[in-house]
């Protein structure tokens, strides 16, 4: 793809999937081609209510953080009992913590699938902040499910999760305790601090800032790209803080191919561990930010990767088989649920973010 024609087909295409797979009830179908992926989640709904904001779709991505909220307050009883549970040392039982993946009537998904995520509601609290912030309101109940998200964080923050990427869940994740901390900032920004949630942020940032280079989880030696959004979008430390430099060294070092293709961390084996188009656009918003010599030139490299994924109907996928560090895994994967998911709203949402950052037309 490389006329300036085909691109805005593509960036307009990118916003008709957004809003093609958004639900009556405001919910996004992650995937809705993909056996896996026909749920939604809070964490790529709240990234991809984030490009409808910069869009100028307010009334779209507000419909989204209407379905979110409905989802926490339908739940509020039983993450009362997962924030005792915190207090008590346990791990909350399955039916009471929130879910990363629902229908799109709001009820958890299968229980095949590791439920137990703690980063997604940390977004959300932070998308919510940008919807804001971009000139959208928060209404009554959004209101009353962020306080709520706030306590259940501060509760939760450090017992063990899955992943941004649902997996490891014995683990308290760096990228996650990066979204709780956004997700914290974003509760006092939009005037609905308490003590609680004051002290656990202050917990967050004594963990994450300072550190000499961030890894996977505490006593672990892998990068992840996930931590990039610790950076951008989230902000929760400057560019140019050593410990970003130094984590971001890393991932340019060890997960991005020549052609600026970004994998998710070097033992990734799902589908091969192939090179994901949205982490590409995370670390071309690192480089914008960062602006040293040559960056403004490699974020427009990532974007040019991107759009040549883009199959003969414009569609985005969620990873790509070229250079994949696994090749060996992919067949398993596919025979087990099919081919990789195409496509992926995630995808098309953050393709729209980097256009919007390299000042180029959106739809």
């Amino acid at each position: 793809m490389t006329h300036e024609a085909d691109r805005r087909d593509l960036a307009a295409h990118s916003l008709d999937v957004l809003l093609r797979w958004q639900t009556d009830g405001g919910a996004f179908i992650a995937g809705p081609t993909f056996s896996q992926y026909g749920f939604s989640w809070f964490r790529d709904g709240s990234f991809i209510a984030e490009a409808l904001d910069l869009c100028g779709r307010l009334e779209e991505a507000g419909r989204f953080h209407a379905w979110a909220s409905r989802v926490i307050l339908d739940g509020a009883a039983g993450m009362e009992r997962a924030i005792v549970a915190a207090g008590e040392g346990r791990v909350p039982d399955g039916c009471d913590y929130l879910h990363c993946r629902y229908t799109v009537d709001g009820e958890p998904g299968p229980d095949d699938w590791p439920t137990f995520q703690l980063d997604g509601p940390g977004i959300w609290l932070w998308s919510l902040d940008h919807h804001v912030r971009c000139g959208g309101t928060m209404t009554v109940d959004e209101a009353a499910a962020a306080r709520l998200v706030g306590t259940y964080l501060a509760a939760l923050r450090d017992t063990p999760a899955a992943d941004a990427w649902e997996e490891a869940p014995d683990r308290v994740h760096t990228s996650t305790r990066g979204a709780m901390l956004a997700g914290l900032r974003a509760i006092a920004a939009l005037g609905l601090d308490e003590p609680a949630t004051a002290d656990a942020r202050d917990a967050l940032e004594r963990q994450l800032i300072g550190r000499r280079v961030w890894a996977k989880w505490d006593g672990s030696d892998a990068v992840d790209a996930s931590l990039l959004w610790l950076i951008a979008p989230y902000g929760t430390v400057d560019v140019h803080a050593p410990v970003a430099a130094a984590t971001v060294a890393r991932i340019e070092a060890e997960l991005e191919d020549d052609d600026g293709g970004v994998h998710r961390y070097r033992d990734d084996t799902y589908y091969g561990g192939g090179a994901w188009p949205l982490l590409s656009v995370a670390l071309a918003r690192v480089r914008l930010l960062r602006d040293a010599p040559g960056d403004r030139e490699l974020a427009r490299r990532a974007l040019a990767w991107i759009e040549a994924q883009a199959d003969a109907h414009g569609d985005l996928p969620e990873q790509t088989p070229t250079l994949s560090l696994h090749p060996e895994r992919i067949e398993e994967w596919t025979a087990a649920w099919g081919p990789s998911a195409r496509p992926l709203l995630w995808s098309h949402a953050t393709y729209l973010i980097l256009r919007r950052e390299l000042g180029l037309w959106l739809p």
